[in-house]
């Protein structure tokens, strides 16, 4: 197959990982595990950002250097992510050495080629934003953003001609209508550059916490057009080319709306100023957001809270795979559509559980394996050629990977339960559990367990270990990991003959 580059962007370490930040790394981990499994060669790139104002300012009140903050910060994002089972092939800090070299490469080709020139910029800036702001961007005095203060703000900087690239912007939309997804953040982006753009800063000298400016000691890169970089650092930009040039060309950024205008503007706009292709794709989604439910009293208890003080910043990934298990919340995660912004309860977790997990894949499983137990003595039939759940399975298939090659896991999960239903509905029709053994319970057990098999090469991307359990439990070989779609898929590869499992509830129903 071909290449998938795919990125999250890099997590500030001014503070520790939240529910925010996994929605969006279970999501690229999702999506690149799906591309695993249908055979691409997938670089999956992940990290923190760890330059800046906000960084010092963070390491000062909890009185460490900034060095050491970022040490400490960073690895809680690892351990983070390991405690979400998220596979990423390389994980990336900009204090490392090759990113340094990789900013001044980039950027110093910025400057040669008269894209950067020397300034004072006198303004109004966010700390917390690390970003610049005009009176009639504020509102109420105040950071749009943030509701904070902002800074007034006068040195020397030097400053990118983000204005010079008005025309070449506009021609690149037009020329790559995908690029940025979904349509409503492409004409967002759109709307920015065509209301005029702007020489911005991308140097301090007020602060040394950053990478130095190769042409004049006195500089350090702002922190956005360090961050920004780290995604051409990652594949040997300035020290590898070749590998550069194999991975650049199919890299997909995966961000947030509220850095919608660095990554939309700034960057494409960055990387023509250096020679660089633009990236291939930016899918820009919405936030997580609590609505007028409170959570639960163990989950407030344990923020140590009141409910009406508890934001989307305070929830640890961890606090809720302590109450769920990883998996349970990687689905939660991936079943709301990926681009607006979306409702998030503790009360619309234990629904989607007792519905979806529970009631539907966890009873399948048990159902099967308590009636094959009973009626085929514990080993798996066969399945029907002819079976109905055969064109249920393709109609599966074939949705889930249209869902996932456009970045809508929501509906890549919606496909796969319906396959579940399907084999749900059709032991519910046949009732094997009244009937004698023999031929007929034989094509039944056979296609439901034939089902169960391609749902769970489909549910692996989202619940790995889940479908590790099932593969298991059904007596097959090997692990859904090790198999490539659609070969793998195709109806029929349940070859029966195969010892059934009960097993424990996967996932007993929940009364929180």
């Amino acid at each position: 197959m071909g290449r998938f580059f795919l990125t999250t962007p890099i997590y500030y370490v001014n503070d520790a990982p939240h529910l925010g930040h996994a929605y969006t790394t279970v999501n690229a981990d999702a999506i690149a595990r799906w591309h695993r499994l249908v055979g691409d060669d997938v670089f999956f790139l992940t990290g923190t950002d760890e330059h800046g104002a906000k960084v010092a300012e963070s390491a000062e009140e909890h009185g460490m250097d900034p060095k050491s903050w970022a040490d400490q910060t960073s690895a809680r994002f690892v351990e983070a992510w390991r405690g979400l089972d998220i596979s990423f092939d390389d994980y990336i800090r900009t204090t490392e050495p090759r990113h340094h070299a990789a900013v001044q490469a980039f950027l110093g080709r910025v400057y040669e080629n008269g894209f950067i020139e020397k300034g004072i910029y006198e303004g109004l800036y966010c700390v917390r934003c690390e970003d610049y702001y005009t009176e009639e961007q504020l509102v109420g005095g105040n950071c749009p953003m943030h509701g904070t203060p902002v800074t007034h703000m006068e040195e020397e900087n030097y400053f990118f001609k983000l204005d010079e690239f008005e025309d070449r912007l506009l021609e690149w939309y037009e020329a790559n209508p995908d690029a940025v997804q979904p349509p409503t953040k492409r004409n967002e982006a759109l709307g920015i550059i065509k209301g005029g753009l702007r020489p911005i800063s991308i140097t301090r000298t007020s602060l040394r916490w950053g990478v130095p400016v190769p042409w004049d000691e006195g500089h350090v890169f702002y922190v956005w057009y360090d961050a920004l970089i780290n995604y051409i650092t990652a594949v040997g930009y300035g020290v590898d080319e070749e590998r550069c040039a194999q991975w650049w060309p199919v890299v997909h950024h995966l961000i947030a709306k509220d850095i919608l205008r660095f990554h939309t503007v700034w960057w494409p706009a960055m990387c023509m100023a250096a020679g660089v292709d633009p990236p291939a794709n930016i899918f820009v989604h919405g936030y997580l957001l609590f609505g007028g439910e409170k959570l639960s009293k163990t989950m407030l208890q344990r923020l140590a809270r009141s409910a009406d003080e508890v934001n989307i910043t305070d929830v640890a990934p961890a606090v809720l795979t302590d109450d769920f298990g990883v998996d349970p919340i990687r689905y939660h995660l991936l079943r709301s559509p990926l681009g607006p912004d979306n409702d998030f309860s503790y009360d619309g977790i234990v629904s989607r559980y007792n519905a979806d997990l529970a009631n539907n894949l966890g009873n399948l499983v048990a159902r099967l394996a308590t009636v094959v137990g009973s009626k085929c003595g514990g080993v798996g039939p066969a399945p029907a050629v002819d079976s109905p759940l055969a064109a249920a399975a393709a109609a599966a298939v074939s949705a889930a990977t249209d869902a996932w090659a456009r970045f809508a896991p929501h509906d890549a999960m919606a496909a796969t339960w319906g396959l579940i239903g399907a084999a749900n509905a059709l032991l519910e029709a046949t009732e094997p559990w009244k009937s004698e053994p023999g031929p007929e319970v034989d094509a039944v057990l056979g296609s439901a367990l034939e089902a169960l098999r391609i749902v769970t090469l489909l549910v692996s991307p989202a619940m790995p270990e889940t479908a590790r359990e099932i593969w298991g439990r059904v007596g097959l070989a090997g692990s859904p990991d090790e198999c490539r779609l659609p070969g793998d898929a195709a109806w029929g590869g349940y070859p029966g003959g195969l010892s059934v499992t009960r097993g424990a509830p996967m996932f007993p129903r929940r009364k929180d």
